[in-house]
């Protein structure tokens, strides 16, 4: 049972969490303007496996042909018949009922809103089959942990909570389009749409800066509106760095799109959330 789990775990790339994860997590502590409760943290954690796990699945499952086709993605868990198709779809139905469960326990509005976050979730997998656009559905899908996780502690919506999204929207999209130049010829030769399949690489990468510029504005905005202090600049500063370090890779060095994309936005979600911590901690220390 243990060598299962570990083997779904792999399939559904559970260290990917650290994109969102730490971002729903600086949500939580923004909208708290401090420490959320701890059964409101584990909620939101509860919740956001959860999805994580359903549209990981889900998507494996949908794109179980692609992915045999494609070199990069034929050694994947359902192509080479490690997991099941059926065990994908079950999977995917105990993640979203985890995510539920986790929206129920928050508050009502979060439980109410969870259909929602399941038809985004669903829907990405489907959108590069007709939408170069499907970048910015996946930005879409992963902003809705720090809106998630917004509504979780306050039960309702701000301006804040929607700008800390589209931010976080806009960096993941940004960066999705840099993934997405392994896969150009493929995508071209298969009908599947992206915007360095359609666009070119070079206008994707445009893009994807000029979104990572405005993810940048974005959080910006969020530290002014919310009064946030010197450690959650800091962080900002750093993080700047390391997506100036993205693109200054990708430019030079395509083979280390594998690097850039996991390693250097893992240390930016990351980053970005350490420092709101030190911001409040230090905040409730210099209070006392």
């Amino acid at each position: 049972m243990i060598k299962r789990i570990k083997t779904y775990m792999e399939m559904i790339k559970v260290e990917h969490t650290v994109f969102a994860l730490p971002f729903a997590l600086t949500s939580a502590l923004i909208a708290a303007r401090g420490f959320p409760s701890l059964y409101q943290s584990l909620w939101i954690v509860v919740a956001l496996f959860g999805a994580r796990t359903a549209a990981m699945s889900l998507n494996r499952l949908i794109d179980a042909e692609i992915d045999a086709k494609n070199p990069r993605t034929a050694n994947r868990h359902i192509p080479r018949g490690i997991v099941k198709k059926s065990e994908a779809l079950a999977l995917s139905v105990f993640g979203f009922a985890l995510m539920v469960l986790g929206a129920y326990k928050l508050n009502p509005l979060a439980f109410k809103l969870s259909p929602v976050a399941i038809f985004i979730l669903v829907l990405y997998s489907f959108t590069k089959r007709f939408t170069y656009l499907c970048h910015v559905v996946l930005g879409v899908a992963i902003a809705l942990a720090p809106l998630g996780a917004w509504i979780a502690v306050t039960g309702g919506v701000s301006l804040t909570a929607f700008v800390l999204s589209a931010s976080v929207g806009l960096w993941v999209a940004g960066f999705d389009i840099i993934y997405a130049l392994q896969d150009v010829e493929f995508d071209r030769k298969e009908g599947l749409y992206s915007i360095p399949a359609v666009l070119g690489e070079g206008r994707a990468l445009l893009i994807s800066k000029l979104f990572h510029l405005l993810t940048l504005v974005g959080l910006v905005y969020v530290g002014v509106k919310e009064n946030l202090g010197f450690f959650y600049y800091l962080g900002l500063a750093i993080s700047a760095i390391f997506m100036l370090r993205e693109h200054t890779i990708i430019s030079k060095d395509r083979s280390k799109i594998g690097y850039a994309f996991f390693n250097l936005n893992g240390y930016i979600s990351l980053t970005i959330f350490l420092f709101t911590f030190l911001n409040y901690l230090w905040s409730g220390w210099w209070s006392s």
